[in-house]
């Protein structure tokens, strides 16, 4: 295995852990609704993927949730009720910062959507902003996994050739995907798990 010149991680449930049905739970508390009523409009319904895909911005998904809900919250509480769902995976900072001391260019490559996005890069979590140089977001390159399409984008975005760039995901169709558009990917199962991939990639680094 050749040594990756890039590095993609994924954003949720590898670098944060996050839940969808506490993202349905407090929009239902903003909105004076069921959970299950939110669940259904939001996540079965696919406004979301369609939100992470880029096809509706933050006014276009705040006025389709009103608009099916019958309601009209706050939309400003609506979308941080919605984003507030985050947690570090405390467990895979040290191979982060491992690879950041080794000076190895790192990337972020995520479905996710803009309000989702702010949340998590607004400085509370200071390791996305310190340790990360590229971020290639779906709802910014019009594609969310396992397009071609946003694959496409985040080699173009990193400048390297998606052969050289490792990828690690939690979904293993969204691995399948990465290694069809030619990446090195591998599915996160835990951090020990992914140094040892790393490992036999040819990285000498801290962890």
């Amino acid at each position: 295995m050749q040594t990756p010149e890039f590095f993609y991680f994924d954003l949720g449930n590898v670098l944060l852990k996050f839940d969808h049905q506490l993202a349905a739970r407090q929009m239902a508390d903003v909105a004076g609704l069921d959970a299950q009523r939110v669940w259904d409009v939001v996540f079965d319904s696919g406004l979301e993927l369609r939100y992470e895909a880029g096809e509706v911005d933050d006014a276009a998904f705040y006025e389709e949730f009103c608009k099916l809900t019958d309601t009209r919250c706050d939309r400003d509480a609506l979308l941080h009720a919605g984003s507030a769902i985050f947690t570090p995976n405390y467990s895979i900072l040290p191979i982060v910062a491992g690879l950041q001391l080794a000076n190895c260019r790192l990337g972020i490559l995520s479905n996710t959507c803009a309000a989702h996005w702010r949340y998590c890069i607004d400085g509370r979590y200071p390791i996305l902003n310190s340790a990360f140089d590229i971020y290639a977001l779906s709802y910014e390159l019009g594609a969310v996994k396992p397009s071609p399409t946003i694959f496409t984008g985040a080699a173009k975005l990193a400048g390297v050739a998606p052969e050289k760039i490792f990828f690690v995901d939690d979904i293993a169709g969204h691995v399948a995907g990465a290694r069809a558009a030619g990446f090195d990917a591998v599915q996160y199962t835990s951090a020990p798990a992914l140094a040892a991939e790393l490992r036999q990639r040819g990285l000498g680094f801290n962890y």
